[in-house]
């Protein structure tokens, strides 16, 4: 069994904490999926550096634990209705410090040289429960369910032959990615801090932790209404595996100009990206599903609120899920039917339809929205699942703008590569990466973004083989295989 050592953290100056402190969920944190997250950093660490990383990793945490409240505890639920994230005075958080670097394992565990060979996919790591803490890996599990009293945050720390992965583990309702970008910035602050001995950063605790702007009052027992069944997984799905491209930045250039429009009207580059994904995954999939031609799939994206929300805005820091999808099935934007989408339209014409159902998500059809829920009576059934939507479905989640965590001074290093694996491969599902650095940590010219996607198993070998699509991505292997999730 690999070494490890187990700290209960406690947020810094506990000792002056109130006895409870409640932080109530916000309207919005119900929407998204009910799970847990994991969110991976990689590291070069030389051996003699990392005893030394380990205190400064401890310090950091305990400082970023006093600032971010709501992680130090669990969720449970109110008693006049509802569900709190709970933080008592005696509450700690898990921090797993875990060596996986002797001589003895290096036939058992890659080294960091290894994964940064295989791009840092999650085959690499072998079993995943090695690498986590249970039961917190990504997946929609009882343990996950807020009224099962489900710890809301905890770290593992785990040394590999030159380096280290830090793992940052989270309830989804205590924060989307972006929010787990703030928090993961703040802990690389307080890190440096400790490390050279200068000034702490700053937190304002109000305007970071305030999720009053997304919480609508809930009307009185009586009038509440009961809301749609928990969504399950559709029965058509096959099994999915998530495969890993990369995108060079060439390409990616030339992938924008391919889908300018006709009119200059602008469009970016993953709006063309995902058109073009969009479109040639859809004329790969469609032989094998057979989809009504006058058909309309499932779209989604999810849509980062910190820059829409206006009238107040909000802090960039802000922690929570302020995250809102794009949904085709709820909007009105004019969607494209099959037909249209893998022939009929230009590629110009699909890439705006993704631009428009981006601009659609605003603050005005947050509000109506969030009325909405507030009526629901069980909020947690809302719960988005991308899986319950029938095959050729796409739901996009972008992590590019995390790249700033990738360039944040730890004190002990900067990460060199960010990865969110899933165990559980849900369908539908494409997370989007920011441009990962070089053997050296530098970013080299023609490096662009990487994304995962999950694709049905049975299929694979015909998109790998598709002319098309290898003129433009370039396969780096299977980051999770198929298991399937329920």
């Amino acid at each position: 069994m690999p070494r490890e050592q187990v700290y209960a953290l406690r947020p810094f100056g506990w000792e002056n904490d109130p006895e409870e402190e409640r932080f109530k969920l916000s309207t919005l944190d119900y929407l998204t999926g009910c799970t847990y997250t994991n969110f991976f950093l990689f590291f070069r660490l030389r051996d003699d550096e990392k005893q030394h990383a380990i205190e400064v990793l401890r310090l950091g945490l305990e400082r970023t634990l006093s600032q971010t409240r709501p992680l130090c505890g669990i969720i449970e639920r109110d008693p006049q209705g509802g569900h709190s994230f709970v933080k008592k005075r005696d509450s700690t958080v898990k921090f797993v410090v875990q060596w996986l670097d002797g001589a003895e394992d290096a036939d058992k565990y890659p080294s960091i040289d290894d994964l940064a060979k295989g791009h840092f996919r999650g085959t690499q790591l072998g079993d995943f429960d090695t690498w986590t803490v249970s039961p917190m890996t990504y997946g929609e599990k009882p343990e996950a369910h807020p009224d099962s009293k489900p710890v809301v945050a905890a770290f593992k720390a785990n040394f590999v032959r030159g380096g280290l992965v830090l793992v940052m583990h989270h309830h989804h309702y205590a924060n989307d990615i972006m929010g787990w970008a703030g928090e993961a910035f703040q802990v690389a602050e307080n890190c440096y801090a400790v490390r050279h001995g200068t000034e702490f950063p700053p937190w304002d605790v109000k305007a970071c932790l305030d999720l009053s702007r997304l919480t609508k009052r809930d009307p009185a027992e009586g009038d509440k209404v009961d809301g749609p069944p928990p969504q399950v997984r559709h029965p058509e799905h096959t099994g999915a595996q998530s495969l890993l491209f990369h995108c060079p930045r060439s390409k990616a250039a030339a992938l924008k100009d391919l889908a300018r429009p006709q009119d200059g009207s602008w469009v970016s580059t993953y709006d063309a990206f995902v058109a073009f994904v969009w479109r040639a995954i859809t004329r790969i999939r469609a032989p094998a599903f057979a989809p009504d031609p006058g058909a309309r799939l499932f779209w989604g994206e999810a849509v980062d609120l910190r820059r829409r929300l206006h009238s107040p805005p909000v802090h960039p820091r802000l922690q929570g899920n302020v995250m809102y999808a794009a949904l085709s099935s709820m909007s009105a934007v004019p969607q494209p039917t099959v037909c249209e989408l893998v022939s009929g339209w230009p590629l110009w014409q699909i890439a705006r339809y993704v631009r428009r159902m981006t601009d659609s998500v605003s603050q005005e059809d947050l509000d109506a929205q969030l009325e909405m829920v507030a009526l629901v009576r069980d909020k947690a059934a809302l719960s988005v699942k991308v899986s319950a939507h029938p095959p050729l479905s796409l739901a996009v989640t972008d992590h590019r703008d995390i790249s700033a965590v990738l360039d944040a001074d730890f004190g002990f290093g900067r990460p060199v590569a960010y990865r969110h694996p899933i165990v559980f491969v849900t369908e539908g599902c494409m997370f989007v990466y920011p441009r990962r650095k070089g053997p050296e940590g530098e970013y080299r010219d023609d490096d662009g973004f990487e994304f995962t996607m999950a694709f049905e198993k049975r299929l694979a070998g015909d998109l790998l083989r598709d002319e098309e699509w290898n003129r433009w991505f370039e396969f780096l292997g299977v980051d999770v295989d198929y298991k399937e999730d329920e």
